[in-house]
């Protein structure tokens, strides 16, 4: 796993424990190798308000890369398929 350095953005992702969607990103998170910060909004309701300013979207997975919003899962996904996804996590 990559340790955060000052080169690498900082990847946080709002999420639910549950949530299919949550999993399918992690996971492919986790097959990159990145460290993330996890923010479960179901253990802070307060979360859905900030996601919901911050994005416009009432769903999660919400995915930030740095200053850039990524979006969800289908969203995370898309930028692996046109391999648009390694460069902006390396930073």
């Amino acid at each position: 796993m990559l340790a955060p350095d000052s080169a690498t953005p900082n990847i946080v992702m709002y999420t639910s424990e549950y949530c299919p969607y949550c999993r399918r990103a992690r996971a492919l998170l986790d097959s990159k190798g990145v460290v993330y910060t996890l923010l479960d909004v179901n253990r802070n309701l307060r979360l859905w308000e900030e996601i919901t300013k911050r994005t416009g979207r009432h769903t999660v997975p919400q995915i930030f890369i740095g200053d850039r919003h990524v979006g969800g899962c289908d969203d995370l996904f898309e930028l692996e398929r046109r391999g648009e996804l390694t460069p902006l996590l390396r930073g």
